[in-house]
This record gives structure tokens, C-alpha cells and sequence, in this order.
């Protein structure tokens, strides 16, 4: 027999997130696929789904957008009904829990501390964090998280307790330090003998230092890097469509063949 379906549309935010809780309970208690997911694998999904939404964020499509958030709030829900089932948690323990947090991390909203800017709420809510229990401000960084992602994360966190530079020149610097360092590695009895594992030392030490004057000239490096790679992307087929539209494969050119195309691709 089919399932009750329900209103097709609901017109407030919390009909809208009872009719997802009551299509989810439907979809776990009737549906083969849903009844066997457990929160291991869910897991690499929503990893899927959250970097479908940064696609969409980075194209700036908001019809896509609106589409991936839906995707991203069905798996959330997922995850308290399997936590409702081990009676671990619930979505009203959920929810409670997110609200109790950002009530405690912002004082000065719900209590009477006061701040001057935004920096002084960042560095307010890494103090709470260690007064409600974090050893270390750089705990609550994920291990897993892409390594250029967290450099930043690491960085502002570390910022948030004071542990910065104080000017921009200062970090800029360090950038001009770091790549001394990274080309002496390669300057070595002109790159004979080269200890490749301090060379990717001195290479990480540069990103990190380029990752930190980014941030000071507020700059996110994941989203400058992904754009760039896009554009490289969209560049390099359109060398290929040339070169075959004129019968040629890119492995039989020359690079000055190729670069016509290329500077053809840079204009466009």
C-alpha cells in the first residue's frame, strides 16, 4: 500500500522540517536502499554532497544552491533518526544542543559582554571553547580536513588567542623567507644530491606562509586555488577542441602549436 504522502507544500519553516522528519521515518521504515544506511555509509555521501554545494556556491548558481542545501539538510536528519534508533540522540537534542552552544559563544548578544568588532567575537568563542572543556584551541580542527583548508582554519584559531603577526610586511616577509629557503634545497650542487624530504618541508612551510598572507589580505586560498584550476580547466579544452577541429592531436604539437591555442583560450 503507498505511503501517506504529505501536503505538497508547506508554508512555514517548521511544517516545512516536520514534512522532511515525516518523509525521512517514512523512507527508513519502508524503503529497502534507506533501511540499510547506517552513519558509516552516509558518511562519504554527505562528504559528496557538501562539495556538490561549494560547486554550486563557486558558480554562483542559486537555483543549484537551494538544491544542494535541501540534499545536505535530508542527510542531517538521517543522521538524528540513526541516532534516535540507538537512543543516543534525537533531533530535538540536536537542535537543543546547536542552540544552547551559539547562545553560550555569543555573550555579548545574550549576556553583557561587550565587543568592538569581529575579531573580538572570534577570540571570545576560542576562550569559551576552552573553558567548556577543549585542551587545545587547535583540537577542534578536523584531522581530515583538506591540508590547505586547514592551514587557514589553524591560523585563524591560533589568531583567535593572539598568536599572529602584527602586519602584513611581516607575514609578506616570511612568504620571501620560505621561498629562499625552498629554492636553496634546489640549488645544491645544481640539484644533485637533493634531500627531497627537507625540500617538501621547505615547499609546505611556503604554502603555509602564502596561506597566512592570503588570510591578512583576506583572500580565502581554497576558493582562489579551485577558481584557478577551473579556468585552467576551461582553457585546456579549448586547446583540445581546436586541435581537433584542425585534425591535430595535442601529443603531435609543439608547445609553440599548443600556446596559439592557448593565448586564443586566454582571450576568450
Amino acid at each position: 500500500m503507498p505511503a501517506n504522502i504529505p501536503p505538497a507544500v508547506a508554508q512555514t519553516p517548521d511544517k516545512a522540517f516536520l514534512r522532511l522528519l515525516t518523509v525521512l521515518d517514512t523512507l527508513r521504515t519502508q524503503c529497502p536502499w534507506d533501511k540499510k544506511q547506517t552513519m558509516e555509509t552516509l558518511r562519504h555521501l554527505t562528504i559528496e554532497e557538501t562539495y556538490e554545494l561549494s560547486d554550486a556556491i563557486l558558480d554562483g548558481d542559486m537555483a543549484e544552491i537551494r538544491k544542494e542545501l535541501g540534499d545536505l539538510m535530508m542527510h542531517l536528519v538521517f543522521y538524528a533518526r540513526i541516532g534516535s534508533e540507538t537512543k543516543d540522540f534525537t533531533v530535538t537534542d540536536v537542535l537543543n544542543g546547536v542552540c544552547d552552544k551559539l547562545i553560550n559563544r555569543h555573550p555579548h548578544i545574550y549576556g553583557d559582554v561587550e565587543v568592538n568588532n569581529d575579531e573580538d567575537v572570534k577570540r571570545n568563542w576560542e576562550q569559551l571553547k576552552l573553558k567548556e572543556g577543549n585542551k587545545s584551541v587547535l583540537g577542534g580542527v578536523p584531522a581530515s580536513l583538506p591540508a590547505l583548508v586547514k592551514a587557514g582554519r589553524i591560523q585563524e584559531k591560533a589568531r583567535g588567542v593572539g598568536f599572529d603577526w602584527e602586519e602584513k610586511a611581516q607575514v609578506w616577509a616570511k612568504v620571501e623567507e620560505e621561498l629562499q629557503e625552498f629554492k636553496a634545497e634546489f640549488n645544491v650542487a645544481e640539484n644533485e644530491n637533493i634531500d627531497r624530504e627537507k625540500a617538501e618541508g621547505e615547499f609546505g612551510d611556503l604554502l603555509f606562509s602564502l596561506v597566512n598572507y592570503a588570510r591578512f589580505i583576506d583572500i580565502n586560498p581554497e576558493n582562489a586555488l579551485e577558481k584557478t584550476n577551473r579556468k585552467f580547466i576551461k582553457r585546456f579544452q579549448y586547446l583540445e577542441q581546436k586541435a581537433a577541429e584542425n585534425g591535430k592531436a595535442l601529443r603531435d604539437m609543439t608547445l609553440a602549436e599548443m600556446d596559439v591555442y592557448w593565448n586564443e583560450a586566454k582571450k576568450h
